[in-house]
């Protein structure tokens, strides 16, 4: 059977933009697979997706006419309900038969499989290939019905009468197999070749096609439109590259902007604007967020990162004269900027300080009070924090952060622009005389903010920034709004990495007790007994960071199980445990370190710390003491000294006196002081082998 390729295009009215790249690789992935799915296109096929806002699309290669014929084994019921004790086929053989359009004549050329009562007839045939016409009606059918629609329109068709459902009204359908159309219809629509090209632009309308291949030729050449998604966003981003050159400049970066833009223009048209200097006096990151946000601009920056008076337009028209396009942008972005101004001025005529008695009104949590209460709570964990870090002079410094860092919740521009928040507490600090080892703690102790994030610049923001964090993490954990499965609607999960990325930086701090630290400060009551669950959810997310850095789920466990209080520790504890395992010694002695921990667990009574050598009998339990006694000091050593590589490597010479121990000594021995001496001996193994990791967690 020839294999041709096949196009699909949906022309519909604007799509939403934020949701279009999504939306058009679902189409393309969801119809390929529903044509593989039905034998009537390879699984490595080639598959390209088209996404304009106008449009949604696909391209398969290698699509058959019709699927290729296929055997198929039908299981029907045990032989001795298909036949009599006569061998001939029951009721209930030929009534099956009939359903799957066979008469009684099939009944003697049945498959058998099985044996004695496990015996089952089978009836094999062959299942014509399904044609292209009635596979792509289910594939497209499929496809429409599996994307991930925002939100559902409900319209009615041209005849007035029919309502039908999609993410926006539908009002062509193209369907080519080579050159042939493929006569199927959805949404009271039939297919066709010709298409909608760009609205002013286009120098043929309609583009009718001369074939799947020619498609996105033709929908550039005579319909002004770049169909891909990927090819027009690189189109984009190539000439906003080449617009700011000249000036030596270069636009901001912002790869949802870029998303956002292509799925808004169909022949992009990048222009050059500006605005009044004056403006540029307002924080830079309130001009850039309203420019973004608001009119979708690119802002152009200097080689410093400074904001300028540029910036680039994506325009979705090309005339000969722009001028009129880049006036009309550069109006429509001067009241925008001026709001912005105004915010800027308004709220700089009053203090942080005195917005805070403010956040009094402001409900955080209604089980957990209002921001003002959490204000409270976040400056008593940074003052905790700061006296560890740094002593009284940083705790008095986080606590002053921590009191106004929520402040700006409060102003005209983070009410304007959320995304400011934190940001704009830093410019008002400054303005307000603050010292800027405080004013940027307000800024940062939302870092980091996501993964990759860059960390607070200066110790008092990181007070601020754990103290922010560590009091969200037990305050929600203690009413029970925990992260379940996929849902986490209170970011808990980032937070707690944002915690351990700080720790990882700072060996001077101890997780058991900041988080003692942070349900400490709620007043009593308020939370439940959450210390223990709220310590797992943290040391998880950390087995999850380090396996994702290649450490397999032994090592991690290994190290993890003795919950070290120092997160900064836990890398390099990594690293010894592997090195480690790589010795030949390694596996024996995890074995016995594993039995070692059973035999303890199971001794009855509290068992001694150390053995008395003078109650020694076998010459074995003798050797291991005194091994013990050699290597325990330079393990314990070098692990004090934070070289837990080498605490590690020393206990491999222990394989040969505790292979000699136990092949040789009886542990639960009949007399009890002689059995009691042999457990302390066996607990001081075990303390000495398992300072940095639990090595039991390496055994097979």
């Amino acid at each position: 059977m020839s294999a041709q390729n096949l196009l699909v295009e949906l022309f519909v009215e604007e799509l939403p933009p934020k949701a279009l790249k999504k939306l058009g690789d679902a189409f393309a992935a969801v119809l390929a697979e529903a044509l593989v799915a039905q034998g009537l296109a390879e699984a490595s096929a080639t598959v390209a997706s088209f996404a304009s806002p106008r449009r949604l699309g696909a391209h398969v290669a290698g699509v058959l006419a019709r699927a290729a014929d296929r055997p198929v084994a039908t299981k029907l019921m045990p032989v001795a309900v298909g036949f009599d004790a006569n061998g001939a086929p029951t009721a209930a053989l030929l009534k099956r038969l009939a359903a799957l359009g066979a008469d009684a004549s099939a009944a003697g050329s049945l498959r058998r499989e099985g044996e004695g009562k496990q015996a089952a007839l089978f009836f094999d045939s062959i299942a014509p290939g399904v044609s292209l016409a009635d596979g792509l009606q289910h594939a497209l059918e499929a496809a429409m019905a599996k994307l991930p629609i925002p939100k559902i329109m409900s319209y009615q068709l041209a005849d007035g009468w029919s309502t039908v459902n999609f993410v926006r009204p539908v009002h062509g359908l193209v369907a080519l197999h080579g050159t042939e159309v493929v006569p199927l219809s959805v949404l009271g629509l039939a297919a066709g070749r010709t298409t909608q090209g760009h609205r002013f632009e286009a120098k043929t309308n309609p583009v009718a096609l001369r074939s799947a291949d020619a498609y996105a030729e033709q929908m550039r050449d005579e319909g002004a439109v770049i169909a891909s998604f990927t090819e027009r966003r690189a189109e984009i981003a190539r000439q906003l590259a080449a617009s700011a050159a000249p000036l030596g400049l270069a636009p901001i970066e912002d790869d949802a902007l870029l998303d956002e833009v292509t799925a808004l223009v169909e022949r992009p048209n990048v222009l050059l604007g500006r605005f009044d200097e004056a403006f540029l006096e307002v924080p830079q990151e309130c001009l850039i967020l309203t420019m973004k946000a608001n009119q979708k601009y690119f802002p152009l920056l200097d080689a410093a990162g400074r904001l300028t008076n540029r910036f680039l337009i994506v325009s979705n028209i090309s005339p000969a004269d722009a001028s009129a396009v880049v006036g009309g942008n550069e109006r429509v972005v001067r009241p925008r900027l001026a709001d912005a101004r105004f915010f800027f001025d308004q709220d700089r005529r009053r203090t942080l300080d005195s917005r805070v008695l403010g956040l009094a009104k402001v409900v955080y949590h209604n089980k957990l009070g209002t921001q003002g209460e959490r204000v409270t709570r976040v400056q008593a964990i940074a003052r905790a924090i700061g006296e560890k870090l740094g002593g009284a002079t940083l705790a008095l410094k986080a606590d002053q952060a921590a009191l106004l860092a929520k402040a700006d919740l409060l102003t005209d521009m983070v009410g304007e622009f959320p995304e400011l928040q934190g940001i704009m507490g830093r410019y008002y600090a400054q303005h307000d005389g603050i010292a800027d080892d405080i004013a940027f703690a307000i800024e940062d102790h939302y870092k980091p903010r996501f993964a990759g994030d860059t960390l607070p610049r200066n110790e008092v923001g990181v007070c601020v920034a754990l103290a922010d964090k560590l009091e969200t993490l037990a305050g929600l954990f203690g009413i029970g709004e925990k992260p379940s499965g996929d849902k986490d609607p209170f970011a808990l999960r980032r937070h707690a990495l944002g915690v351990i990325r700080m720790l990882t930086e700072k060996p001077g701090l101890h997780l058991d007790a900041l988080l003692k630290d942070a349900l400490a400060a709620f007043p009593a009551g308020l939370l439940g007994d959450v210390g223990a669950e709220l310590e797992n959810f943290v040391y998880d997310r950390i087995s999850g960071m380090e396996r994702e850095r290649g450490f397999s789920a032994n090592e991690v466990d290994a190290v993890l199980s003795l919950r070290p209080p120092v997160l900064a520790d836990i890398p390099r504890r990594l690293e010894a445990v592997r090195a480690f395992a790589a010795l030949p010694e390694a596996e024996s002695l995890a074995a016995a370190n594993k039995r070692v921990g059973n035999i303890l667990k199971k001794a009855e009574g509290e068992v001694g710390a150390a053995a008395d050598v003078a109650r020694f009998v076998e010459a074995e339990e003798k050797a291991l003491f005194a091994a013990l006694t050699d290597i325990a000091p330079r393990a314990d050593a070098a692990f004090l000294a934070g070289d837990y590589t080498a605490s590690l490597q020393v206990l491999a010479a222990l394989k040969a006196p505790v292979d000699a121990f136990f092949d040789k000594v009886m542990v639960n021995a009949e007399d009890a002081a002689l059995k009691a001496n042999r457990l302390a001996l066996l607990n001081q193994l075990h303390r000495t082998m398992n300072r940095v990791a639990d090595l039991s967690r390496l055994a097979a």
